[in-house]
């Protein structure tokens, strides 16, 4: 993977292009694994954004489950 940090939909469509080649079963061992490890990756980073995302929408919801007032930037 590049050193360049990907928006979370780009690293699920590779997910899932990582997960369609595993699953077609027609690599040598040798891809097979570094495909496994790349797709373990591109996991990781996408469970990392969703939590990242997850944490910041809990700040806009009140214990009772209530919206919260927030303002948006630039606007």
């Amino acid at each position: 993977m590049s050193e360049t940090k990907l928006n979370f939909d780009e690293a699920l469509r590779q997910l899932e292009q990582v997960v369609r080649q595993l699953e077609a079963g027609n690599l040598p061992l040798e891809q097979s694994i570094d495909l496994y490890k790349k797709g373990m990756l591109l996991s990781g980073e996408c469970h990392q954004k969703l939590q990242q995302i997850e944490s910041e929408v809990a700040k806009l919801v009140d214990p009772t489950g209530a919206m919260t007032d927030f303002e948006v930037s630039g606007e």
